[in-house]
């Protein structure tokens, strides 16, 4: 029975290994300075050696990344140089669904944003917001992520 335990923990390092690589190569595409893609690749790297990856975001205006772990959440952003760490207890996903109403002065549809209860400083705010239809299914997948991984 010993082998089948060390073949299921092998397969989950595995799969950690191949998201690194992924969130690796999604940094990569950024439009990011080179300050913030050398410390993408030594401050974070470091942090990332030996931790288990169950989930992603990146995001493409500022460069921050959201990681999603087992038990928390870790929040990179290169612009300060900062590493944020929320424990998954204290995140929650909140989803505005403005799509019934006649008049929407912003002109978001659809905005779900996972934020965490800390001190005010340190609160983290991710959120992804549509304006169109056609964007819509890709925010509901991605809310979906989220409350799948808040939940187990």
């Amino acid at each position: 029975m010993g082998p089948p335990l060390l073949a299921g923990m092998a397969t989950d390092e595995a799969l950690s290994q191949l998201r690194i690589q992924e969130y690796y190569d999604d940094l990569s595409k950024l439009n990011i300075p080179l300050a913030h893609s050398r410390w993408y690749n030594i401050d974070v790297a470091s942090l990332l050696n030996g931790i288990s990856i169950i989930g992603y975001e990146v995001d493409s205006d500022s460069g921050a990344s959201l990681l999603l772990l087992e038990k928390s959440a870790i929040l990179c952003c290169p612009g300060s140089g900062r590493i944020h760490h929320y424990p998954k207890n204290l995140i929650h996903c909140f989803i505005d669904d403005s799509r019934s109403e006649l008049k929407n002065l912003d002109g978001i549809i659809l905005k779900v944003e996972l934020f965490s209860i800390s001190p005010n400083e340190e609160q983290l705010c991710w959120e992804c917001s549509c304006r169109s239809e056609l964007e819509v299914p890709e925010i509901q997948r991605k809310a979906a992520s989220w409350l799948t991984w808040l939940n187990q």
